[in-house]
């Protein structure tokens, strides 16, 4: 492998993060590939000749300016019929005034509502509880305290909550992750934790689902916090505010009665 293809694959997931501020987290079920044509096949043989060692899960022509989307395990670039370019960020459409690579990995990424393992999960019911939430979050991440104050002004929602701490970057996350399931009413010790920093008076030792959680995250690639799943099966991660939170609710409500619709 020569140095540029082996930097290039280094360099692909963290450009985007840093570039644009953009999370892309590898989807858990690769969907069926479309039938690939004698052009897209060219794309991906030039791309595999230049890159050797580079996972390709498909490639496939797009409407935009000619080029080619190339799906990789953890991201999507662009490049030209002739592969002598490749576009590593985020595409827009500026008539439509949608970011289109979020939107197509936004298709990609979702996970089925049903296969979520709810059990392993807090649970909060918010007015009707009509809409639903699934969220993976950390006790000591900034963002997940932001999206807690966000969560706030939603109504009308029912809130799973996934304990997901990363040791990495918050290695007493996972203890107090612990203590909080253990409470005898564990979600008013998470709301309570976010509030005034209290841990409940225990030591966290009643069997807890940090291992299980953990496992489920590495299998959906979550590789940030917190990471929301919606009702349409759509993986987004971020602190999103609340008028985007609801936003995203309609479309999931949509996107899921539309595959319902179909089945």
């Amino acid at each position: 492998m020569t140095l540029y293809a082996s930097s290039l694959r280094h360099v692909l997931a963290p450009a985007i993060a840093l570039a644009f501020g953009f999370s892309s987290a590898v989807w858990a079920q690769t969907p069926a590939a479309p039938p690939i044509n004698a052009e897209a096949a060219a794309v991906r043989k030039g791309m595999e000749q230049k890159f050797p060692g580079m996972e390709i899960r498909q490639v496939t022509k797009t409407n935009y300016g000619g080029l080619y989307e190339v799906v990789l395990p953890d991201q999507i670039v662009y490049t030209d019929a002739k592969t002598n370019f490749v576009l590593i960020g985020q595409l827009f459409d500026t008539a439509a005034k949608q970011n289109v690579t979020e939107a197509r990995l936004r298709d990609l990424n979702r996970v089925p509502w049903d296969s979520l393992p709810l059990q392993l999960a807090m649970k909060k019911v918010k007015g009707t509880g009509e809409r639903k939430l699934a969220v993976f979050s950390d006790a000591d991440c900034p963002f997940c305290a932001k999206l807690e104050q966000e969560l706030k002004t939603i109504d009308n929602v029912t809130i799973y909550t996934f304990l997901y701490p990363i040791d990495q970057l918050h290695p007493d996350a996972a203890r107090k992750s612990k203590m909080i399931w253990c409470a005898p009413d564990r979600q008013r010790a998470w709301d309570e934790f976010f509030v005034s920093g209290k841990l409940p008076d225990n030591k966290g030792d009643c069997g807890d689902p940090v291992a299980a959680t953990a496992a489920l995250g590495q299998k959906m690639n979550v590789t940030a916090t917190p990471t929301l799943v919606f009702a349409d099966g759509s993986l987004i991660p971020g602190a999103l505010p609340a008028q985007r939170l609801e936003a995203q609710f309609l479309k999931a409500e949509a996107d899921a009665k539309k595959a319902s619709a179909k089945k």
